[in-house]
């Protein structure tokens, strides 16, 4: 795991000083070594991690053998050994044990071919110095981030934006892609919180040739509704468990010491399980709250441990030590992305760094295998039946009832009214209502200017995401928007940008290609029904896993945000980041709604305000740390 920028300029490259301070921007991604390549007007910089070949022989930028090729990368392919063979056998002779060298020669041997045999996550760049050419990639699910700059002078790419600030870039806010953040409290590709920066999509690549550069793209997840697996229900569960059992081997190769995320939920218990299957004392991590056991889950993982007998360490925080590592938090994202729980990744990466260097989790089960509410809430509206009915019939309560995610008959009374509000949308307008805090009608509320909130491209966004959605479908088609957009923008990002602010790998077992293909394969009813959500998963590993960890409710990460802002972060709220004044000098935000926010903030019935507020904390902290800084 490390960290990468580089790119192309049509004139003249900026001198070293400039393109090492690049380089230094992502300096916690890869604490290790750094490396600077330049040949023309092209260049390459490298920040490293070492995970696997911990030798100095393996810093990059990497070389070929007869140096015409160099290659940053950030990443890990875990079938390296395999392909390695097949390299030696065609005649290559390497210099290192790395994955980077393997990875190098892969694509002198086959071009951009060799991304078909690559299992693994990574963003990763080539240049070939005969040809002047540069090849960059990023993996099929988008689990490593790339983004990339361009205007009529230069292309340029990094993994996070910080890195591209130093390179005399143009700063202009898109102020679509802002009420897009208001509305999900992050931003989906292509799109940034910048009009000249774009993400690269998940399973796409670029190539940058005699001042051109082109997009194209080498992967989508096969899913076809109308195929489905002949597999019976056992058959499916049992080659479930082969394929992840698979990816967890290949997910346990590293020279440096490993561990797994366990919070207690199942999908973090099942890579736990398999884990441990192959690797005696087994490091585990979980994190939970000293101060609200309404949000501690951390007996079921020690449930977890205790059966599996690993090496077991529980983090207890308290509502301090979240608050103090706000200001780092706030200070390393250099893109507007407000989901709350990374507060928390950001401590376990944190703690979880000073016992290893590498750590599995458990993401992406839930958006392959129906395991939240929303999948539920769909599910039982595409079934219909009395219950359904009764519930959007009962909506002008549900508005009225006081609502709050911080207590179990509040954060229901909200779940049923969304259920209900759900019901009277189309399936499209629904999902993405669904991944939203608020709509688009009000996000525009925000805006002291609303003539720069164009609803086409708004519009065009939310058309993207919600394309394969269709009344004539089925729950899956759900689950295929959710890994194109909640998946990498929301869940991968959070903890990519959490575990790399410790300088921590973390990789995620369920986000094997094979694995993914695989859950597509399956019809809805392998995934939920009306007991359980994730069916599937649950029930292939029922019989080693601890039976109180069913039919519990699902709380996930959640942050006491709504009692910090009415009480140690007041001050933070009313007399800085949202402060009349400093709203009024921005120009970007409408005082007045603003003000409006902060009433309903200390009201009675609060609602989801506390996500709008942070959402708002997360852009003023951004915008005083990186636009006008």
């Amino acid at each position: 795991m490390c960290g990468i920028v580089g790119g192309y300029y049509k004139t003249e490259l900026p001198g070293n000083e400039v393109l090492n301070n690049a380089i230094q921007q992502i300096a916690l991604r890869g604490p290790d070594s750094q490396g600077l390549f330049t040949h023309q007007n092209f260049f390459l910089g490298h920040r490293r991690l070492s995970i696997i070949d911990v030798s100095t022989s393996a810093n990059q930028p990497l070389f070929s053998n007869d140096n015409r090729y160099a290659i940053i990368f950030n990443g890990e392919i875990y079938n390296y050994q395999e392909i390695k063979s097949k390299l030696i056998q065609k005649g290559f002779v390497f210099a290192t044990t790395s994955d980077t060298e393997v990875l190098l020669n892969a694509y002198i041997a086959y071009g951009k071919d060799c991304l078909s045999l690559l299992n693994g996550f990574f963003a990763f760049a080539i240049h070939d110095k005969t040809t002047n050419k540069l090849f960059i990639a990023r993996d099929r699910l988008g689990i490593k981030p790339l983004y990339f700059y361009h205007d009529d002078d230069k292309l340029l790419f990094a993994s996070e934006m910080k890195a591209l600030f130093p390179l005399k870039i143009k700063k202009e806010i898109d102020y679509n892609a802002l009420a897009t953040y208001l509305q999900l409290n992050y931003i989906p590709a292509p799109n940034t919180i910048y009009q000249n920066i774009q993400k690269l999509l998940p399973g796409h690549l670029i190539e940058i040739k005699d001042g051109q550069f082109s997009i194209e793209q080498y992967y989508s997840v096969p899913y076809d509704r109308s195929k489905k697996s002949s597999l019976t229900y056992d058959e499916a569960s049992k080659k479930l468990v082969e394929l992840l059992d698979e990816s967890i081997q290949k997910r346990l190769v590293a020279d440096v010491p490993l561990g797994t995320f366990l919070s207690g939920g199942i999908d973090s218990s099942v890579i736990t399980s398999l884990a441990a299957r192959h690797k005696s004392n087994l490091n585990t991590f979980s994190i939970g709250f000293k101060d609200n056991k309404y949000f501690d889950e951390t007996e079921y993982a020690e449930l977890v441990a205790n059966k599996l007998k690993t090496n077991h360490k529980v983090f207890k925080v308290t509502n301090d030590d979240l608050l103090e590592s706000l200001q780092n938090l706030l200070a390393y994202i250099d893109e507007p992305f407000a989901d709350s729980s990374a507060l928390l990744v950001n401590l376990l990466s944190k703690y979880t760094r000073q016992h290893v260097t590498v750590a599995l989790s458990g993401d992406g089960g839930d958006e392959l295998f129906a395991g939240y509410n929303k999948h539920y809430g769909e599910w039982k509206i595409r079934k219909g039946g009395p219950a359904a009915s009764i519930v959007g019939q009962l909506l002008p309560l549900w508005k009225a009832l006081p609502k709050s995610r911080n207590g179990a008959i509040g954060n229901k009374i909200r779940q049923l009214e969304r259920f209900a509000i759900g019901q009277q949308l189309s399936v499209q307008e629904r999902y993405w209502r669904w991944c939203s805090f608020i709509d688009a009608d009000e996000s525009k509320r925000y805006f002291k200017d609303t003539s720069k909130i164009k609803a086409a491209a708004l519009n065009q966004i939310k058309q993207h995401y919600t394309k394969h959605l269709t009344d004539q479908g089925d729950l899956n088609d759900n689950l295929y928007a959710d890994i194109h957009l909640v998946l990498p923008y929301d869940m991968l990002t959070k903890v990519d940008l959490m575990s790399m602010a410790n300088s921590l790998e973390v990789r995620v077992p369920f986000l094997d290609h094979n694995v993914v293909e695989f859950a597509f394969s399956l019809p809805v009813q392998y995934k939920i029904d009306a007991q359980l959500k994730k069916k599937i998963v649950q029930d292939a590993f029922r019989n080693i896993l601890p039976q109180e960890l069913y039919n519990r409710p699902k709380k996930g990460f959640e942050v006491p945000l709504l009692q910090w802002f009415r009480k140690k972060l007041k001050d933070l709220i009313m007399k800085d980041l949202l402060a009349d004044d400093f709203i009024t000098d921005q120009g970007i935000f409408d005082v007045t709604y603003i003000r409006e926010l902060k009433q309903r903030l200390f009201s009675n019935n609060p609602g989801d305000i506390h996500a709008q507020i942070w959402a708002l904390i997360v852009f003023q902290s951004w915008y005083k740390n990186y636009h006008v800084s």
